[in-house]
């Protein structure tokens, strides 16, 4: 009966010992696909910032192109109703926007 007893605790502890070896290479598989998730986070992260700053970019030069036409136009304008003095003054402005923007993309 000892015998016996002695013979199912060994059984046991072997299938314990195979169950906690299996648990283990589980852990090890869970842990490897937690790195791989947080690697593809991070990527994830650092296109959307990357994408955040081109759409900046973009907005800017959005924005200036919209406000050269604005200067145009009223260039346009203002021949049309001979005020010489008004587009000289205009195209002047429009000329120093245009250099301050060849200035700032020089410095970047």
């Amino acid at each position: 009966m000892i015998r016996r007893k002695s013979k199912n605790i060994r059984k046991r502890m072997k299938r314990l010992r195979s169950d906690m070896q299996e648990i283990s290479r589980e852990q090890g598989k869970i842990k490897e696909g937690q790195r791989q998730v947080r690697e593809k986070f991070e990527a994830v992260e650092s296109e959307c910032e990357l994408l955040r700053k081109e759409t900046n970019i973009i907005m800017q030069q959005s924005m200036s192109t919209q406000l050269r036409l604005a200067f145009m136009f009223q260039i346009l304008k203002a021949r049309e109703n001979h005020d010489l003095d008004q587009a000289a003054k205009l195209t002047s402005a429009l000329r120093e926007l245009i250099a301050r923007e060849n200035q700032q993309k020089e410095t970047m």
